[in-house]
């Protein structure tokens, strides 16, 4: 399909960060009541060094030049799974967005890819055109949040564990990233990125720092960890537990709820009013009883829709992809 007349595209870039956001924040909180979004979240996915702009992302305008849609699709896992964000008050350009996600998901598709997108609950709009256009509803994720009323007493450490606050040096971060490669293993769709490029985007995030890792040690090997950050800061006065994961042989212990409560902590002791982490519904841990035990709730839920595309696709000659670049 095409563009509604008078409609343009271009390459997005990285100062559209603050655009988006804006665009989004207004969008999302007539949703919600709030951004899902704040401004520095945005600039640093799109700074991210896993994330191709000339090709994974487009920007859509309206006739008069103003902001009409946009669209970011970020192969993970090695190409097995692509990310989309989108974004758009209207229909059609959402549609011709898709195209365009699943023309760039059947380029980067080893034998066949799986593109998830995130939509909350409220957004019947966007709900619709993906349905429309064959995705399903494979899991969901909440947003959960705990608020603060006062200090945050830090935890005692459980029996035989070391704690390691901060990763300083490569040993250190290689140790935490490996913890999340086996915590993770049995969810394919959320292992995080070889150690190299996993750390090289921590690298370009304006509000990470090795200080905000976390790693418990157990008969000296890491076998749990935190990873936390300030995507929250400046719109919620909130900490941000990005990862949390403890290893299959080591759960059991406390050690989730240990590095929980140490991240409630350490935000109450740096001045802010309330925790946020995101977690998957069908998280094959009990991740969702542990969060929820401690007294945090859901206060955004998304359906992830998924819709597997192949490499050997044909294409219909009057839908040709729409390249910003020639090939």
């Amino acid at each position: 399909m095409s563009l509604p007349a008078g409609y343009t595209v271009r390459p997005m870039r990285q100062e559209d960060a603050a655009l988006i956001a804006e665009r989004s924040g207004v969008y999302t909180a007539a949703l919600l009541g709030f951004p899902k979004h704040s401004p520095e979240d945005v600039a640093n996915y799109l700074r991210d060094p896993g994330i191709d702009l000339a090709t994974d992302a487009w920007v859509v305008l309206g006739p008069d030049g103003d902001f009409a849609g946009s669209a970011t699709a970020v192969p993970i896992t090695g190409g097995t799974h692509l990310n989309l964000d989108i974004l758009s008050e209207n229909p059609a350009v959402l549609s011709w967005l898709l195209d365009q996600v699943e023309h760039r998901a059947a380029e980067v598709a080893r034998h066949e890819v799986v593109v998830r997108v995130g939509v909350i609950r409220q957004d019947d709009r966007l709900a619709a055109v993906v349905a429309a256009r064959g995705f399903a509803v494979g899991t969901s994720t909440h947003r959960m949040r705990i608020s603060f009323d006062g200090p945050i007493p830090p935890p005692a450490v459980p029996e035989g564990v070391v704690v390691r606050r901060g990763a300083p040096d490569e040993a250190s971060r290689r140790a935490a990233h490996g913890v999340l490669m086996e915590a993770f293993a049995d969810q394919p769709g959320t292992l995080p990125r070889p150690f190299e490029d996993w750390a090289a985007s921590r690298e370009s995030r304006s509000t990470f720092d090795w200080s905000q890792v976390t790693v418990v040690e157990v008969d000296g090997r890491a076998v749990g960890m935190t990873e936390c950050n300030h995507n929250f800061v400046s719109t919620d006065n909130c900490g941000y537990v990005g990862r949390l994961g403890v290893i299959p042989s080591a759960r059991g212990r406390g050690l989730a709820k240990f590095l929980l409560q140490n991240a409630f902590a350490v935000d109450a002791a740096a001045g802010r009013t309330g925790t946020i982490l995101h977690v998957d519904a069908g998280n094959p841990t009990p991740a969702v009883a542990l969060y929820t035990n401690a007294g945090m709730h859901p206060d955004l839920t998304s359906d992830i829709w998924t819709r597997t595309v192949r490499n050997d696709r044909t294409w219909s000659s009057s839908t040709p992809p729409h390249r910003l670049f020639p090939a």
